[in-house]
């Protein structure tokens, strides 16, 4: 039968503010997303048996948990749903990205079951369509779409293109005892209610400048996370990592998202793997930072490999 695979990209945020509080909940963001070469693998066949079979490797806790929640199975299902496709496929997941890491992987994995599964089957969706339905599925999805350098507005679903940067080194350290769920970190971040139409008012103004400025810029512009200080403040290891990083010789460093991984952009790869050396008892990757050029080329050479298989 047919099989397409297909690469899921991590992602590290260049800069990450909060604007405050909406009334529906969320908090507005103003954020920078950059796509890096760490990445997972999804392989999608179809099948001769109805529905979803997914399957995966790599990260034995997300494997335990109820496949119908799993973010590959809701894309997967949504697009059925929309396509009006019955027939069964089958989905492989290769985790390599760790989990609730603040690297979006889930997201990005999301992501490329919408683009694997429509090359599956053939079929297509309008643009705005699938930005829709990856919206639906969780804020960063959209982004994956894309990759590279991307503004991201609103809860960070809204995204604009940004001039891709030079290719730099990265190293992420994945600390295994510690974990940092989501909901808790913007708790922790205590924001005031947004101010929506008033925002360009105030003191708020300053940071609209900064970001348009940045959308027209190619220039990188110094890391910056508003999670840091209430993240470090409950978990000072993140912080003594992001230390050692700097000390290590990272240009710069910062929390991944909401955490819990530290990252440090390098002069060269070689400089990052000794660095990783000084982390003996967390999950370290050295990767580099992918264009929305290459993103796209590297997704489009992933799924010219779909073949047939026995």
């Amino acid at each position: 039968m047919r099989e397409v695979r297909i690469p899921a990209f991590a992602k590290i945020n260049l800069r990450l503010e909060t604007l405050g509080k909406r009334p529906d909940g969320y908090h507005e963001l103003r954020t920078i997303f950059q796509t890096i070469s760490l990445h997972d693998e999804l392989r999608l066949r179809g099948s001769r048996h109805p529905g979803i079979a997914l399957t995966i490797q790599g990260d034995a806790a997300l494997s335990r948990e109820p496949f119908r929640k799993n973010l590959v199975y809701r894309a997967v299902d949504a697009l059925r749903g929309e396509l009006r496709v019955r027939s069964g496929v089958e989905v492989e997941l290769r985790k390599t990205i760790p989990s609730g890491r603040g690297l979006g992987g889930g997201s990005s994995d999301a992501a490329a079951a919408l683009i694997g599964y429509l090359r599956l089957t053939g079929r297509k969706v309008p643009p705005s369509r699938l930005i829709e339905i990856a919206a639906s599925l969780g804020a960063d999805v959209p982004f994956f779409l894309f990759g590279g350098r991307a503004l991201g507005v609103g809860r960070g679903d809204e995204i604009y293109p940004l001039p891709d940067i030079a290719k730099r080194p990265v190293l992420v350290v994945s600390p295994q005892e510690i974990h940092v769920p989501t909901p808790d970190a913007y708790g922790w971040l205590k924001a005031p209610p947004y101010p929506g139409a008033t925002l360009t008012k105030g003191a708020a103004r300053p940071k609209l400048w900064k970001f348009c400025a940045l959308c027209w810029s190619a220039q990188e512009s110094g890391l910056s996370n508003d999670f840091e200080r209430p993240v470090f403040r409950r978990h000072t290891r993140l912080d003594r990592i992001k230390r050692a990083l700097l000390r290590g010789g990272a240009t710069e460093a910062s929390l991944a998202g909401s955490g819990s991984a530290v990252f440090g952009v390098f002069p060269s790869p070689a400089m990052a793997r000794r660095a990783a050396v000084g982390f003996p008892n967390d999950q370290t990757f050295v990767c580099e930072t992918v264009s929305r050029q290459r993103y796209g080329r590297m997704v489009r050479g992933a799924l010219s490999i779909a073949r047939s298989v026995r």
